[in-house]
């Protein structure tokens, strides 16, 4: 009888730790990936012409016009590339602060 009880308070602790571990990896790993991700979206949103940007490819330009999800950027010497808005990652300002 006693080997049964043990049985089962062994379960209980697996389900505890595993709970545990669901926590730990909510907290450390999706929950800052969420958050990110909301991030970029509000960056997204908030873009307008005149915005320096760099692309998922690396291409830095400047904003000349925007359509629902499709922006214009002007990248030099009078050339204009069209991308698409989810292609945006970030803004020219990051830059000066991680020197």
């Amino acid at each position: 009888m006693n080997s049964q009880n043990g049985g089962s308070g062994g379960s209980g602790q697996f389900l505890i730790m595993m709970a545990l571990m669901i926590v730990v990896f909510y907290f450390f790993m999706i929950r800052p990936q969420v958050k990110k991700q909301k991030e970029l979206r509000n960056f997204r949103d908030a873009l307008k012409k005149g915005d320096k940007v760099i692309t998922t490819g690396g291409i830095y330009g400047k904003i000349n016009n925007m359509a629902e999800n499709v922006i214009t950027i002007d990248i030099g010497n009078n050339v204009t590339m069209k991308v698409d808005k989810n292609a945006i990652l970030k803004d020219n300002s990051d830059l000066g602060q991680q020197k």
